[in-house]
């Protein structure tokens, strides 16, 4: 199992030959209503949609996570699992293949099981993802929301921030350092990828002088255990999540 970073929520995840593209924002601008002059986010490189894929995975509708601009370089012809609402938005660019999963709702692509999961309230509920291969099992959701009904089990691997985001008076909308004791008590995992605050943006607007950070990678590091690694992602570096020994990534993991 291996695991590509493209910067803010997006990866691509490898189970054996099945490539996976979650959450993509490879090319363009972001933006949040009502206009640039309160979010906008710019990539300092665009990246190559990368090739030979075999589904896109969204855990939401935001454009964050399905991001439009990103979305009309696929093939239409590319199936798309997300939220429902990320499967409205893949039908509206005309994909033709699009599976809506609510949560606790399960989906079989090749040898991949997808099961959806809570995640976070953005107002609607969306998806986290427990993803399980014969090459490795993995948990991800964007946010660090982790339902109380998703049984303890062993993972390879976990995708999730670790640190926390939010604003004056609404507080956490992304509860990533809240949320990272949880994830490994509960799955054990040998990686724990850093995701979602990660990659060479650059952002502006009135949104980004409200919102406060808590937390940082080198702090969560120093909460692994024994056995666990934390990979803080750089941008186009491919990550080796071994299933048989410790978590050996092609680049360094923070050590605490």
């Amino acid at each position: 199992m291996h695991a590509t970073y493209y910067g803010a929520n997006g990866w691509l995840l490898e189970f054996g030959c099945l490539r996976v593209l979650v959450d993509p924002w490879l090319t363009g601008a972001l933006q949040f209503p009502p206009g640039p002059w309160f979010f906008k986010g710019q990539l300092s490189v665009s990246q190559p949609v990368p090739p030979d894929l075999d589904l896109v995975l969204l855990t939401q509708g935001l454009d964050d996570h399905a991001h439009p601009a990103t979305l009309q370089l696929l093939p239409r012809s590319l199936p798309v699992v997300g939220s429902v609402t990320a499967a409205a938005k893949a039908r509206g660019l005309g994909f033709e293949a699009v599976r809506a999963l609510k949560p606790g709702e399960c989906f079989q692509h090749a040898d991949l099981l997808i099961t959806a999961t809570a995640g976070a309230p953005v107002p609607q509920v969306e998806n986290g993802y427990l993803l399980v291969h014969p090459e490795g099992s993995l948990y991800l959701e964007p946010h660090g929301y982790l339902p109380a009904d998703l049984p303890a089990q062993p993972l390879d691997a976990v995708i999730t921030p670790v640190v926390d985001l939010g604003l004056p008076v609404a507080g956490a909308f992304v509860r990533g350092q809240a949320v990272l004791p949880q994830l490994l008590e509960r799955f054990k995992p040998r990686t724990v990828l850093a995701s979602t605050a990660g990659g060479d943006v650059q952002f502006s607007g009135l949104l980004t002088r409200l919102l406060w950070m808590k937390g940082s990678a080198a702090e969560a590091a120093g909460s692994m255990p024994a056995g666990s690694a934390l990979i803080d992602p750089q941008v186009g570096h491919r990550y080796h999540l071994s299933r048989t020994t410790d978590a050996s990534p092609e680049q360094p993991a923070i050590t605490p």
